[in-house]
């Protein structure tokens, strides 16, 4: 598998990160434009503040880690300050989508814009520890983290009290959250809060008898038989996966390692297309119906974040099922979803593994899944 290191970094190097810094940096009106199509042309100009901040760390983080080339920092610095200025309300919270110039646009409804914000301004701070980032980065968490028990506030549609739930997808981006804002949160701190998490994730939502994580639970702890109860997703389970056994690695934890990389291993034998190939979207625990009429699509970050999970997987335990999943999903992905003519790769697929929107990035894909997938897998098989 270390055959395939190299493969991705050039792909990062050459074809992923310079279509970004070529065709997204907003140079009249700050920030990024992520509305491209497939030869990067813009199409809309809206801008969606989680792709804001996810860009700010793309670059922040390839200039820590990578090469201390100055076009990426400017680029990181480009859309933070962007995010500074026209990001948030008067109350601090981000958000979730703004004009081309800056106006609000869309309420501050969705939590993840302050995930995303902050980690953009942690990888700023680990490059610049000296500035204003590092504060920002710190007092963002502290208020996700008072939020993450009502994350929606004033926004929830739910009627309070009739079915309540817990949602997986905010203690799944806490677990890898915490650990990019070491930096600024300090390594006691964060030990606790991963700690915590793990607990959180493998004690509520992952349900040894169904075999899987689910979407949402109820507020005890129950599963709830409905069409929220039933959802899972597979790609957000294999993602999160990887951020545990990151926490593991990080931890000395073997046992918790062990346990992410068998998740994985089950999550792709329920989640693999067998006639079509790919990994479903969403599934219905049940074999039932999910409401999402794009259940069956096959989508760029599912398939990217499953690949990383069997790479750190297959890294840490050496389980030769992790290994065999790799190279089919290896297939896969470089045979479907990799433009040969233009760079970046496509982000949506149809259930038969045709391109369905040949465009590069939109609302919800950005400069983010490709370009940390590739750099978590150069990384991870360099080390095999």
């Amino acid at each position: 598998m270390q055959a395939y290191s190299a493969q991705y970094r050039d792909e990062l190097l050459q074809r992923v990160i310079p279509f970004w810094l070529e065709h997204s940096i907003d140079r009249e009106y700050g920030g990024f434009l992520t509305s491209l199509d497939r030869d990067g042309t813009v199409f809309d100009t809206d801008k969606w503040v989680w792709l804001q901040g996810r860009e700010v760390w793309t670059f922040a983080t390839m200039y820590k880690q990578v090469e201390k080339r100055q076009e990426w920092l400017d680029a990181a610095l480009h859309g933070a300050e962007f995010l500074r200025r026209f990001g948030h309300d008067e109350s601090g919270a981000y958000y979730f989508g703004l004009t081309r110039q800056g106006q609000p646009l869309v309420q501050p409804y969705n939590i993840f814009s302050d995930c995303f914000a902050a980690m953009g301004y942690g990888a700023l701070a680990a490059v610049l520890p000296d500035s204003e980032y590092g504060p920002l980065a710190k007092s963002l968490l502290e208020a996700i983290i008072a939020r993450r028990d009502n994350p929606k506030g004033k926004y929830l549609k739910q009627v309070p009290g009739t079915r309540p739930v817990k949602t997986f997808a905010l203690p799944m981006i806490l677990s890898n959250l915490a650990l990019e804002l070491e930096g600024v949160m300090g390594r006691d701190y964060v030990n606790k809060l991963v700690k915590d998490l793990a607990v959180q994730i493998l004690g509520s939502y992952y349900r040894p008898d169904l075999g899987c994580i689910l979407e949402q639970i109820g507020a005890d702890g129950s599963f709830v038989d409905s069409f929220e109860g039933r959802l899972i997703s597979p790609g957000h389970t294999n993602e999160s996966m990887w951020f545990l056994m990151d926490i593991g690695e990080r931890l000395g934890d073997r046992a918790l390692i062990r346990k992410a990389a068998d998740i994985v291993i089950q999550t792709m034998e329920r989640g693999w297309d067998r006639e079509y190939g790919g990994i479903f979207y969403f599934m219905d625990i049940k074999g039932k119906y999910p409401l999402q009429l794009e259940a069956d699509q096959k989508l760029w970050w599912v398939h990217l974040e499953s690949l990383v999970a069997c790479a750190k997987g297959y890294r840490l335990t050496k389980d030769k099922k992790l290994a065999v999943w790799f190279e089919i999903l290896q297939k896969y992905v470089w045979d479907h979803f990799r433009d040969e003519t233009y760079p970046e790769w496509y982000g949506y697929l149809n259930r038969r593994g045709e391109v369905l929107f040949p465009f590069k990035g939109g609302k919800w894909k950005g400069c983010f899944h490709v370009p940390r997938a590739f750099f978590q897998i150069w990384k991870t098989l360099e080390a095999v």
